[in-house]
């Protein structure tokens, strides 16, 4: 029976000995977790607050670089005197379905162009679409678009149009039309030149 009781006051031991070093280790964990304090949370905020304002800052700069470096670079690539522009346009759109558009300008291809279904509707309802910017030398030049498409009844349709057009110094800009002709029921391709 004694040897119980030495048991039992033994194991009674070593539990108080656990629990002591149980309560010591809490304290040690304690001791090493900093106290948060409720102004300093504010300060971090305030400190990715501004990081983030220069950042969205920086990004404002860059896209300001960004568009006066394009700018530049168009003025660099085609001086406003030497500039020829071609752009394209519809109107109404009943008898022609636009596909793609071939331009020639003194007999080099200069631009081909595959119209989407969306941008030919952009075009319908009122789009400009500039289909060709390059520098040309002062003097006479000729123009010739080819369209491609869907005319009258659905059935394929290619057609060109064709200008001499004088350069002379400062921009050229050229207007290619498309248009209905209601007489005839066909469409029209006309070209004009911008003043």
């Amino acid at each position: 029976m004694v040897v119980k009781w030495i048991a039992s006051v033994s194991l009674a031991v070593l539990a108080a000995q656990a629990v002591t070093a149980q309560e010591a280790a809490v304290q040690t964990v304690a001791a090493a977790v900093p106290e948060f304090r409720a102004d300093e949370g504010a300060e971090q905020r305030t400190e990715f607050r501004t990081l983030d304002e220069e950042t969205q800052d920086l990004k404002k700069q860059v896209l300001d670089l960004n568009r006066d470096l394009f700018l530049l670079e168009e003025e660099l690539l085609f001086p406003s005197n030497t500039q020829t522009a071609v752009f394209i346009s519809m109107d109404v759109g009943e008898f022609f379905g636009l596909d793609s558009v071939e331009l020639k300008i003194d007999d080099k291809d200069v631009a081909n162009y595959l119209y989407t279904e969306r941008e030919a509707e952009a075009l319908l309802k009122g789009g400009v679409q500039r289909l060709f910017i390059g520098n040309l030398k002062a003097g006479e030049h000729e123009l010739v678009a080819v369209f491609t498409g869907q005319g009258p009844h659905t059935r394929d349709y290619r057609r060109a149009a064709s200008v001499v057009f004088e350069k002379g110094i400062g921009p050229k800009y050229i207007e290619l039309t498309i248009s209905d002709r209601e007489t005839k029921q066909q469409p029209e391709f006309v070209v004009k030149e911008w003043e």
